[in-house]
């Protein structure tokens, strides 16, 4: 990359040292001279849409009588990478494309407990052209002398469908169980729409709301049933290329109890599709049952298997 870079810019001043004296007119486009044509073809060939962006800048800079045909010869494998991608999305099977990691770990609570046990967490995710699948699995528990000290369930998943390439409609049904949170049983269903406001090679961002109805059991034998409205982010941050942070926030809004979560972690590649990770859980009720505090914290250190 630096000597296609640097080769660029010998060229780029060899055009400079040129007589300004004298009138330059372009009655037509020239061919791409030898040494620029190569130094673009060696940057396609590398697959980094990074790297042809940078060197058709320079191309252009180096020889400008080619730039219609520079920006040709890029738009045109644009728009093979993207052919190719919606083909290989059109035929793989449902299994093929599926992404996810898998996590293991410890935590430790505060708040209405005070624990440390062990937690298990899974996260699939399959990309279609047009649907995008989420799933999301967590288990955590603990025991202390043969008494159940800590024990928290939950399912969620979310079906995308993308109306074009960053707004999306989504839905989403997750169940919990957490009696030391003090229910029992809740379901939360809801529907809205979805948009990517940040997407580059080190960050992303999307953001969801819609209305929302939830059902919970409480452990005071209690039972709610509420309509609100939810909202929520998944923020991703490659700080290098072995380390990301992330910031996942979500919120439901009723009348009578609202919740909000925010799960902050930073993962650290190890080796392979293996990781460690470090996260900071943060769980608000605004009215909990009688006995239960409003916050909860969860710290979690765990290995993380990728694929």
């Amino acid at each position: 990359m630096r000597v296609l870079l640097a080769s660029l810019a010998l060229l780029t001043l060899a055009n400079a040292d040129a007589d300004p004296a004298l009138p330059t007119v372009v009655t037509e486009q020239q061919p791409i001279p030898a040494p620029v044509k190569a130094m673009l073809d060696a940057a396609m060939t590398s697959g980094s849409e990074a790297e042809v962006s940078t060197i058709t800048k320079y191309a252009i800079n180096a020889a400008p009588d080619s730039a219609a045909e520079i920006r040709s010869m890029t738009s045109a494998w644009r728009a093979a990478r993207a052919e190719a991608a919606s083909a290989t999305l059109r035929q793989a099977g449902f299994f093929e494309l599926m992404k996810g990691k898998f996590e293991l770990g410890g935590f430790l609570t505060t708040g209405n407990t005070r624990n440390v046990g062990l937690t298990a967490a899974s996260e699939l995710t399959r990309e279609g052209l047009q649907w995008r699948h989420k799933l999301k699995l967590l288990a955590e528990y603990q025991e202390s002398l043969g008494v159940t000290t800590r024990e928290h369930y939950l399912v969620a998943y979310e079906p995308n469908f993308k109306v074009d390439d960053r707004l999306y409609a989504y839905g989403a049904a997750q169940f919990e169980s957490d009696r030391f949170l003090g229910y029992n049983q809740r379901y939360s269903a809801s529907a809205g729409a979805g948009y990517t406001a940040l997407r580059t090679s080190a960050l992303t961002l999307d953001v969801e709301v819609g209305p929302s109805f939830r059902n919970t059991a409480f452990t005071d034998l209690t039972r709610e049933n509420e309509f609100g409205a939810r909202g929520s982010l998944d923020f991703d941050w490659r700080l290098s290329p072995g380390v990301t942070l992330s910031q996942d926030a979500s919120a439901y809004l009723q009348n009578m109890n609202s919740t909000v979560t925010s799960r902050t972690a930073l993962a650290a590649k190890l080796f392979g599709p293996l990781s460690a990770q470090l996260s900071y859980q943060v769980s608000h009720e605004s009215e909990p049952p009688i006995g239960r505090v409003n916050t909860d914290t969860t710290s979690r250190a765990s290995l993380v298997y990728a694929f």
